[in-house]
């Protein structure tokens, strides 16, 4: 792997696990340091950064981690009602019904996972991806698929603010088993209509954590 791609991997990972805050400057000099290659490197992947919205020039303050506000949420959540919802219907039109019945069947085992394990939590994520990759295999639409893996750079960031509540990942396990369970019946309507309701309790959420701290 190319210095300026394990520059930007790690750097990436950093900021989508809140180990790089929002507000936090990418120093260049002390980013090549911290991650053992050139100041060139991590200026290509400042670069990249800021070209996915993960990072944005600030002033005479170099390069900044990007900021996440009610106000981004919203917009967020605006674009990524349009896409997923329109990605569910598709999806129970065209998809394999046998892959997301097993994946309904995993996302009920969803909550076994959900304890103050970090490890085990990061299982659970991984299983919401395959569901997401399955959704955007069915959909057969190279640029609905491509819009929404840019949509969950940010959301993953988002994901994290909601966290350390395990009474809401237990009712997004629950909400994601809904979607994958209408995917396998191959009803349009109902994985929208699960899509809708698993996006506004997300929101919801969101913005009560975020209003709260």
């Amino acid at each position: 792997m190319r210095a300026s791609d394990r520059a930007y991997t790690a750097l990436r990972e950093d900021i989508l696990e809140w180990r790089l805050q929002p507000g936090t400057v990418l120093a260049e000099v002390e980013q090549s340091a911290r991650l053992g290659v050139s100041r060139t490197p991590v200026r290509e992947a400042l670069g990249r950064l800021t070209a996915e919205g993960l990072a944005t020039a600030a002033g005479g303050r170099g390069v900044v981690v990007t900021d996440i506000s009610l106000d981004s949420i919203d917009e967020l959540f605006e674009l990524r009602e349009t896409l997923e919802v329109r990605a569910a219907s598709l999806a129970a039109q065209r998809g394999e019904p046998r892959v997301f019945s097993h994946l309904h069947e995993q996302l009920l085992l969803a909550p076994g996972l959900l304890n103050d394990n970090d490890p085990a939590r990061h299982e659970y994520y991984a299983l919401v991806g395959r569901l997401d990759e399955a959704i955007d295999a069915a959909v057969s639409n190279a640029y609905l698929a491509n819009a929404m893996r840019s949509l969950r750079v940010h959301l993953a960031r988002v994901r994290r603010l909601a966290a350390d509540d395990l009474a809401r990942l237990h009712a997004a396990a629950a909400e994601h088993a809904a979607i994958a369970e209408a995917i396998a019946a191959g009803n349009p309507r109902l994985a929208e209509a699960a899509t809708t309701v698993h996006l506004h309790r997300s929101l919801t959420h969101l913005k009560a954590a975020q209003t709260a701290g």
